[in-house]
């Protein structure tokens, strides 16, 4: 077998390994892996292969990990969808009555059908009111 081939199938374990853990670790040693493999084809020996796979694999770690990691820090991704209403301020449309009636919410140019999160209140026409949940199709709202 060739040297070459051997590198390639060197980074795929390392590729694969990295996609089952996703720790960001395996993956620039399937680059270093992948160089060794493009320094035999040059024609190196394998001592040049092998001093090409750590010397990658080194700068690809050094420089890349940090980068990596702060990524793994950041935020939650953007809410999108009926998530993405919760906490949102809107205007009452119809009166949400008490025991649960419901009334209709006007949020973000939408209107929805809502009711009041405490069921003892009843909320008129026209006052602001704040998204505190999304259950199906009704909005849960507070003043």
């Amino acid at each position: 077998m060739a040297a070459w081939v051997f590198w390639v199938i060197v980074a795929a374990i390392f590729a694969v390994g990295e996609m089952l853990t996703l720790g960001f670790f395996l993956a620039p040693f399937s680059v270093g892996a992948l160089a060794a493999a493009l320094v035999d084809v040059i024609g190196g020996s394998f001592a040049v292969d092998l001093a090409a796979f750590v010397v990658v694999s080194v700068a690809v770690l050094t420089l890349l990990r940090p980068v990596a990691r702060s990524h793994r820090r950041l935020p939650p991704s953007i809410r999108t969808g009926t998530a993405a209403l919760v906490g949102r301020t809107g205007t009452v449309v119809t009166t949400i009555g008490t025991h649960g009636e419901p009334g209709s919410v006007k949020i973000d140019g939408e209107i929805w059908s809502a009711r009041a999160l405490d069921e003892d209140q009843a909320i008129e026409a026209g006052t602001r009111v704040q998204v505190v949940e999304i259950r199906g199709a009704m909005a849960l709202v507070t003043e």
